[in-house]
């Protein structure tokens, strides 16, 4: 029995300190030193004792606290409470006894108690305690943190223990400690059993710990395995769902599929039965032109006979009537002479007959109404003048045939226009032609043996054309045309009709402009002759089948066609064939076939009867806006552009569109760098097609500018008299702030386009000044067109804004405030970006307009005088003012604006308005001429450079450096230099360094003159000896030198400034090889080298021999250097001291393969040099 108290003893200790229950801890400790059970309280003492968590001095501090209240009552309080406690916990062991009862009758069962062998117990004294502890802390530490459930059983079962054992003090400290259950009530669970914790003792003892470990991770499984399983429940719960989804969709979409097999049976069905009746029609068709063609020759030899019929009536009516019926019966009895005379004349009686046939006699009678009405007479009787007629007849078919042909061949219309006159010749006086006309009088076979006789012309004109065409010099084919056209309207075979169709399109191998107009010409008279089946069928397949020839002209063709040949077709052919083969023309190669694509869509869209294919169309546009050639975007904007606008009427589209590409396009681009939060992480790098297709799409944003112009005139909802006029005056615009009336169309441009510009202007960099410019002229477009009043109350606030500013939107509805609002910048960077990219806009292209000049200087002097002398964020952001400034010069007009207030900063007597003076002039230099910047830019820079403020002179010698980079004007230089050489007076190293660092920039672009004086001074400069004893200082004097030299070799010089000034200069230098950067170093030496033929070491060891010195040194270019050997004779050496270069010509004459080209990739050559030693040396 010891044993088991001391494990369960052991068992509580653990628990008590693992769970933190410390005052129940220390409290058994008191009652198992008081009880005698030392041995169970080592460990209690052990923990309490442990410094680490109660330090001395804390335990100290406590016992040296005095006690406030008297020592008796101290313990009179302590008896109190004692008492008092006592009760209390015999109240709950009542009411605990009274729950046990209960819980003993409910359960009915009495739980066997294991009674295990105290001798076995006795046995395993020695070792099991030390064995339980290892394993219940190995099972503790496996089973991971309590579970709240396992905690409230063991409290239970530990408070049940400590009442067991008699340790009522510690019960009642258990029970203060546990605040988080009521220990006197216990749930009726699995764990709830009389003398619980030796239970859990016996039962853990008679298990093993293998069978321990594998029920718990039993019982971990079933846990894992309820949690799959609900899972799984959930999961097929949501499976069966999505079955059942899945069946209805199948059973719905069998039956769709069921009902399209069936439909498509059916429309094969259709398709047979089409196919045989277009076939059938076919048959038909070419029956029909057969027909056709031979009425057209018989129409045509009854027209002429007719004619000529009309012409002898006019005649006659023209004469009294009485003299017509004498020479009517003159006539008459000259007949019956002939007849007379025909057996033995008959080539007279023939001749005779043929007039009389032309004249065809006629019995002219006259009504009343003095109408005349023509009877023909048949005079010819006998068999022989009839053979006779017969022949003059058929003759005078044939006759007609050919003058046909030969009038269609000089006027393409003719028969056009004499099938109209034929067809109008049965309606005079709405009555049909009499049944006894003169062209119906025994005629019959006369009509057939002339058409048969048309129509073997026509097929033998037809059969020869393709053999006579390839042996028509090719500048006079065009004369073929007529031929060509009657044939393919005349023949009656389709397919002699499409090869001579072909050879139509064909004709000209490379047609030029010229005879492209008259093969079209003539493609438009044969569409409008034959109708528009014949069009579809025979002229447009040919040009289907062009549309992918080898030659541009021929493809040109076939574009110029698309709009011709649009208006003699069916409309369903005209958005559906003829798109397709513009569609497909857009995106050819050549650039004037892409242009005609564009030119005859404007020409097609007006014959669209719907808008079915106008989202197609919309996109075909935005394409050609997108194209990489300037004739084909010129043509898109000027003549496409305006043609959808007014097909479709969708202009609030096309701008919705135009603004979302504009802005993708510079989205997409990469940033400037990829420092989040920067301003350079805001700006993008624009390719060179992306910059193109930006600068598109403004320059179609200006041309849309009327059409929104107008749009907002005609939904205007107020009446006003302005507004007639085109402008949009301040009273209108206080009815617009109302809100009481929408009025999008307007509303569009300073509520839409005005902030996304704003958007892309955030967005491009200082280098597109391009870009920028077409935003500028699109808002003094927008100011021009919406009138002072709109550029006033609505455009210059939007800018304001946007630039941080504050501004007045009165004029603004309250619904559109927090948008504008919006485009303030809230942030350093956005402010910065503001400065930089929209307030360029709001200069040059707001307060830039004629009516805002004044208020272009205000704001300009505000910006640049007042916020200077106020020191407020313009100071911080004066860069990003210059750079607005520079833009604002890019304009000639505005030139006048900025400089005088350039000369009210040059004047002030603030230093940083005049070094901020400096900086503008020297970044507004390139966009001024020579004449400007002799009379404004040079005086200030001069007054500038007199001023005794060092940083202002500094500043002012940049600005010269710049003057002198653009000018080669020789007044302009000759003022330079005599600046420059009051600067060099001054003997500073700053001012020395600033001049030849500021002139340096200008070797590449300026004159001779200029260059001989910056070398000069380096010569001089360098010959001088250095004070100064920093090494700081004589590098950076060294170093302006050296890449002034090295700019300077890259240059054309002569040779006498090359002997008197640069080798002497380079000699200079050398000498102080401590003040040099390396790659400075090698860069002289082998321009030395270059110069003269001769490595620097060679010159120091004959300089050493002269002197009698022995020289050590060797030189990196000497005979095993990195630039090879070479053999060097014949050179003298150079003096000790610098010396005036013109006394002396010891340096040799310069190699005579030496070039300019030569040194600038000499000069490439060192830059590498340098960039090798430089990583030589970080290593």
């Amino acid at each position: 029995m010891d044993v088991e108290r001391s494990s369960l003893c052991n068992c509580v200790v653990n628990f008590l300190l693992e769970e933190k229950y410390l005052l129940t801890a220390f409290e058994l400790l008191q009652e198992l030193l008081e009880d005698g059970r030392d041995d169970q309280a080592i460990r209690l003492r052990e923990f309490f004792s442990d410094s680490a968590q109660f330090p001395p001095n804390l335990i100290s501090r406590f016992n040296s606290l005095r006690v406030a209240d008297p020592q008796s009552l101290l313990e009179e309080k302590l008896a109190l409470e004692e008492k008092l406690a006592i009760s209390d916990y015999e109240l709950r062991l009542a009411q605990e006894d009274i729950t046990k009862l209960k819980t003993d009758i409910d359960k009915k069962i009495d739980l066997p108690k294991n009674n295990l062998n105290e001798s076995v117990a006795a046995d395993n004294v020695n070792h099991e305690t030390d064995f339980q502890w290892k394993k219940s802390d190995a099972c503790l530490s496996d089973l991971g943190p309590l579970k709240d459930n396992e905690r409230r059983d063991l409290n239970f079962a530990i408070k049940e223990y400590l009442l067991l054992a008699g340790y009522r003090l510690t019960t009642m400290t258990f029970y203060e400690e546990v605040t988080d259950q009521n220990l006197d009530v216990w749930d009726n669970t699995p764990a709830c059993v009389p003398d619980a914790l030796r239970h859990y003792y016996y039962q853990y003892l008679s298990s093993t710990s293998q069978a321990a470990e594998e029920k718990i991770a039993i019982l971990r499984e079933n846990e894992s395995l309820l949690k799959a399983n609900e899972s799984s429940k959930i999961e097929k719960e949501s499976l069966l769902k999505k079955k059942e989804v899945s069946n209805g969709q199948i059973s719905v979409l069998t039956k769709s599929l069921e009902v399209l097999h069936k439909e498509l049976k059916d429309r094969e069905n259709l398709v047979q039965d089409l196919r045989k009746a277009l076939e059938h029609q076919r048959k038909e068709l070419y029956d029909c032109r057969a027909e056709i063609a031979a009425l057209k020759m018989h129409i045509e030899v009854s027209r002429s006979l007719q004619n000529l019929v009309a012409t002898d009536v006019d005649v006659v009516q023209s004469q009294p009537f009485e003299k017509y019926k004498e020479e009517i019966k003159v006539l008459q009895m000259e007949i019956e002479r002939l007849k007379e005379k025909s057996t033995n004349a008959p080539d007279s009686v023939v001749s005779a007959y043929s007039e009389s046939m032309q004249t065809e006699e006629k019995v002219v009678e006259v009504d009343e109404n003095k109408t005349v009405i023509s009877h023909p007479v048949s005079l010819v009787k006998s068999e022989e003048a009839q053979s006779f007629a017969t022949r003059s007849f058929d003759d005078n078919s044939i006759k007609l045939t050919k003058d046909v042909l030969r009038e269609s061949m000089t006027n393409p219309s003719y028969e056009n226009n004499a099938l109209a006159n034929i067809q109008s010749i049965p309606k005079q006086n709405d009555e049909p032609p009499p049944e006894d006309s003169g062209l119906n009088l025994k005629s019959g076979s006369l009509s057939s043996e002339a058409d048969k006789a048309g129509l073997g012309t026509i097929h033998i004109l037809a059969d020869a054309l393709p053999k006579i065409v390839p042996y028509v010099l090719i500048n006079h084919r065009e004369e073929l045309l007529p031929l060509i056209m009657c044939a393919i309207e005349c023949h009656p075979d389709g397919s002699m009709r499409d090869s001579l169709t072909h050879t139509l399109f064909n004709l000209i191998k490379r047609p030029d402009e010229q005879q492209r107009k008259i093969i079209m010409d003539a493609c438009v008279t044969l569409a409008k002759n034959v109708g528009e089946m014949r069009t579809e069928m025979e002229l447009l397949p040919q040009c289907w089948e062009q549309i992918n020839h080898m030659y541009e002209e021929r493809r040109l063709l076939v574009a110029q066609s698309c709009g011709q040949l649009a208006e003699f077709v069916r409309p369903e052919i005209r958005d559906s064939l003829i798109l397709s083969i513009v569609q497909q023309l857009i995106e050819d190669a050549a650039t004037v076939v892409r242009e005609a694509a564009a030119r005859n869509l404007a020409m097609l869209l007006p014959l669209f009867r719907n808008l079915d294919k106008y989202f197609k169309v919309e996109d075909l546009m935005f394409q050609l806006t997108g194209d990489l050639s300037g004739v084909v975007v010129e043509t898109t904007l000027k003549e496409l552009v305006p043609a959808v606008i007014k097909w479709g009427n969708k202009l609030d589209h096309i701008l919705t569109v135009l603004l979302s590409n504009i802005l993708s396009s510079a989205q997409h681009c990469p940033a400037l760098s990829g420092v989040e939060g920067s301003m350079e992480s805001q700006l993008r790098v624009l390719g060179d097609r992306d910059h193109w297709k930006i600068e598109v799409l403004l320059r179609m944003l200006v041309e849309l500018l009327p059409f929104v112009r107008q749009n907002a005139i005609e939904t205007c909802p107020f009446s006003s008299a302005s507004l007639a006029r085109g402008a949009f005056p301040s009273t209108l615009l206080e009815l617009y702030a109302g809100g009481h009336v929408d009025w999008p169309a307007f509303e569009w441009m300073h509520a839409n386009c005005f902030p996304d510009l704003i958007l892309l202007a955030c967005m491009l960099p200082q280098k597109e000044d391009n870009l920028r410019n077409r935003v500028t002229k699109f808002l003094l477009a927008v100011s021009e067109q919406f009138g002072d009043s709109y550029l006033t109350y609505l455009m210059l606030p939007v800018f304001l804004v946007a630039v941080g500013d504050n501004a007045d939107l009165t004029y603004f509805p309250l619904t559109i405030h927090s948008r504008i609002k919006c485009l303030r910048p809230k942030t350093v960077v956005a402010e910065k970006l503001a400065t930089m990219c929209v307030l360029p806009l709001l200069l040059a292209g707001v307060l830039g307009s004629p009516s805002k000049r004044d208020q272009l200087e205000d704001y300009l002097r505000k910006l640049l005088v007042e916020g200077t002398m106020k020191e407020n964020h313009s100071l911080k952001h004066s860069a990003e003012i210059n750079y607005a400034v520079r833009f604002l010069c890019t304009f000639e007009e505005y030139h006048g604006v900025v400089f005088n207030i350039l000369w009210e900063m040059v004047v002030s007597s603030n230093s940083d308005m005049k070094i901020n003076a400096a900086n503008l002039l020297k970044v507004i230099v390139p966009y001024t001429d020579a004449k400007v910047a002799s009379t404004h830019v040079l005086p200030a820079l001069v007054t500038l450079g007199s001023e005794q403020d060092l940083d202002v002179k500094y500043a002012s010698i940049d600005a010269f450096g710049a003057v002198a980079q653009h000018f080669k004007n020789d007044t302009i230089v000759d003022k330079i230099r005599v600046q420059m050489d009051a600067f060099l007076e001054d003997g500073s190293q700053e001012a020395t360094v600033a001049v030849v660092r500021a002139l340096v920039v200008a070797v590449p672009q300026t004159t001779d003159r200029l260059r001989d004086y910056l070398l000069s001074k380096i010569f001089h400069l360098s010959a001088m000896p250095t004070s100064s004893t920093d090494l700081m200082h004589r590098r950076e004097r060294a170093n302006a030198f050296c890449e002034s030299i090295r700019a300077l070799d890259a240059s054309d010089l002569s040779v006498t400034s090359v002997q008197d000034f640069l080798l002497p200069a380079i000699q200079n230098l050398l000498k102080d090889p401590d003040a040099l950067d390396p790659a400075h170093k090698e860069a002289l030496e082998i321009i030395l080298k270059e110069r003269t033929g001769v490595s620097y070491d060679t010159i120091s060891k004959a300089t050493g021999a002269h002197l009698g010195i022995a020289s050590s040194v060797t030189s990196f270019f000497g005979e095993g250097g990195l630039l090879g050997k070479k053999e060097i004779a014949g050179l003298l050496p150079p003096p000790l001291e610098p010396v005036e270069p013109p006394a002396t010509n010891t340096v040799p004459s310069l190699p005579a393969e030496d070039t300019r080209f030569r040194r600038i990739m000499r000069r490439s050559l060192t830059d590498m040099l340098r960039g090798k030693t430089k990583t030589a040396e970080d290593k």
